[in-house]
């Protein structure tokens, strides 16, 4: 099973703190939310995790490395955009 998962924004309204941290990145019960939710999706069944990227990727790929796949946008597409070029870019549900 495939997972995209947004991760692109820039957190404004959590400002100060993702001036240098991305905001999926961010501690929850002292480990980044992205890692719990990437636990939950993996006890969930889901093996393929592609990350739709946009602010402040390399954080995120330093912090997991090759165990997550990363699309980062070219530019700020917004939510369904991003989700769509990752998904593209990714090879999935394309119809060709």
């Amino acid at each position: 099973m495939i997972a995209v998962v947004l991760v692109g924004g820039e957190g404004t309204r959590l400002r100060p703190l993702t001036y240098t941290t991305p905001k999926p990145m961010l501690p929850i019960a002292n480990r980044p939310f992205l890692e719990h939710q990437v636990e939950h999706l993996r006890a969930h069944g889901v093996d393929r995790i592609v990350l739709a990227c946009g602010y402040k990727p390399d954080a995120i790929r330093a912090h997991f490395g090759d165990e997550l796949e990363y699309i980062v946008e070219p530019e700020p597409l917004g939510t369904g955009g991003g989700i769509a070029y990752a998904a593209r870019e990714a090879g999935i549900g394309s119809r060709g």
